[in-house]
């Protein structure tokens, strides 16, 4: 076990947090400086996911050709380079390879986190949950350091994320990351890919992915344009989703670490549909903001231990199959909401995560009767 990579992983999670998460901010603010429409702002959404897939494949291919450390400095350059670019009054073209980027850095990070973590801890769900909670306290941090340097300038919090970008870059480049995966050297075993169970665990990820980009990409809009929060509090509800999700999955780790995972996840996803049901039947401001915390806390823990469910099948090969694949989600939500509401409106738009939600509790249900 190496102690410094799986620290390095949990604070390059926690960096990567920030910089994945703001852009649900950025997107709202994009949306007014740049007057950007519902179906436009879906689409760049769609693209950071579309990167993020992307990555996963990258990142099981190119350490093969360029060796597994110039894969993770040239990915994860995307967050500086990607936010960067946003900085400019460019066109259509220049935001979406600024997202494109963005999502390459998240998916590459989030792919070498899961490793060097998964690699060198002895027990996985407390390790993935504790990586989690890392993520989700930078996701907690971004809108009130968003926040915090708007008021220096319009562009600060762009500025504020290129700089935070380059510091997980750096961060990258002090560690070691010629064996991550154990695939520096030998050849990469893809048996995984004949076992139904990896497939399950893989289309809960799916739903799991769309289900929370779903909601981490367009509450913030949802809730300022339906006038169910003000424009100043809609900001503040990405820190109350995250917090949430930062103690449910310290929860996990360290107090209620689950016995059975299969049944937590049944009860997860059950809270999931129920709660974000509710949100969508609510209009004031108080009830919706009990019934985000009550799905926050639902889903925090799912991605994690979906993740620590594959076991021995968890290497380089498999997450940049299994990541990549369930990444579709987080692609197809974000741009199905933002279609949906350009014609039927945005709580319309919202209504189609149901799916994705269902899809969970149908998944969970199915892995918790088998017998894998």
């Amino acid at each position: 076990m190496n102690d410094r990579a799986r620290r390095a992983g949990y604070l390059a999670f926690f960096i990567s947090g920030i910089c994945a998460i703001s852009a649900s901010v950025i997107i709202s603010l994009l949306q007014e400086s740049r007057h950007l429409d519902y179906g436009m702002s879906g689409t760049l959404l769609s693209l950071m996911s579309i990167g993020n897939l992307a990555a996963g494949f990258l990142t099981g291919i190119l350490p093969g050709k360029l060796g597994a450390k110039p894969t993770v400095l040239l990915l994860t350059a995307g967050y500086a380079v990607g936010y960067a670019l946003m900085l400019p009054r460019g066109g259509a073209a220049l935001l979406a390879l600024a997202w494109l980027l963005v999502g390459l850095a998240k998916g590459c990070a989030m792919n070498t986190c899961t490793l060097l973590v998964g690699d060198n801890t002895p027990d996985r769900t407390r390790g993935m949950n504790t990586m989690h909670a890392c993520y989700a306290c930078g996701a907690l941090l971004c809108p009130v350091l968003a926040a915090l340097v708007g008021r220096l300038t319009p562009d600060a919090p762009l500025v504020q994320l290129v700089l935070l970008g380059g510091a997980l870059w750096l961060l990258f480049a002090a560690l070691p990351l010629g064996s991550v995966g154990g695939q520096a050297k030998t050849a990469a075993d893809w048996s995984f890919l004949r076992s139904g169970y990896f497939w399950l665990l893989t289309a809960l990820l799916f739903c799991q992915n769309a289900a929370e980009t779903g909601v981490t990409g367009w509450l913030v809009t949802y809730f300022k344009d339906s006038g169910i929060l003000t424009a100043a509090v809609s900001p503040y509800t990405v820190t109350l989703l995250w917090g949430a999700t930062m103690v449910a999955r310290l929860l996990l780790a360290f107090v209620f670490p689950p016995k059975n995972a299969r049944r937590a996840m049944v009860l997860m996803a059950a809270g999931c549909v129920v709660f974000y049901i509710a949100l969508l039947m609510v209009r004031s401001q108080g009830t919706a903001l009990l019934l985000l915390l009550g799905f926050s806390l639902s889903i925090a823990g799912l991605n994690p231990t979906i993740v620590s469910c594959a076991g021995k099948m968890t290497t380089a090969a498999s997450m940049s199959i299994m990541l990549p694949a369930a990444g579709l989600g987080a692609i197809l939500m974000p741009w199905l909401i933002g279609l949906v509401a350009q014609f039927a409106g945005l709580r319309m738009g919202m209504a189609v995560n149901v799916l994705s939600c269902a899809g969970m509790l149908v998944l969970a249900c199915v892995l918790a009767a088998g017998n894998q």
